[in-house]
């Protein structure tokens, strides 16, 4: 029996649409990631630098396997401009079977 991949949700935020969209955009272009929504605005309140902030926020939620988190984390970090940006994974309990076989097969390093 063979095991299907682990399929992840990663989520990090930005500062605008048009910074979500190239993180959008460029992970799944490096076929890191299947493919993404991004939502917003959305508020955000975090302890930065001794003070508690306020921002407008979108999320981006890329959808993608285990096996390519490495590389997408890296991908994301050297992407984005935040000095610490949130990068959360998190793994998919239940999907369908061939939604997950479509991730695997938009994230496989040779398509």
């Amino acid at each position: 029996m063979t095991h299907a991949p682990t399929a992840l949700t990663v989520l990090t935020t930005t500062d605008s649409p048009a910074k979500a969209q190239e993180l959008a955009r460029g992970a799944v272009e490096a076929r890191l990631a299947a493919c993404a929504q991004i939502s917003g605005p959305v508020t955000s309140v975090y302890h930065w630098q001794g003070a508690i902030e306020t921002t407008e926020e979108w999320q981006v939620v890329l959808k993608t396997t285990e096996a390519r988190y490495e590389a997408l984390e890296a991908h994301l970090l050297a992407a984005h401009d935040y000095e610490t940006p949130e990068i959360l994974a998190a793994p998919v309990v239940r999907a369908s079977a061939a939604y997950v076989k479509w991730i695997a097969s938009e994230t496989a390093t040779t398509p």
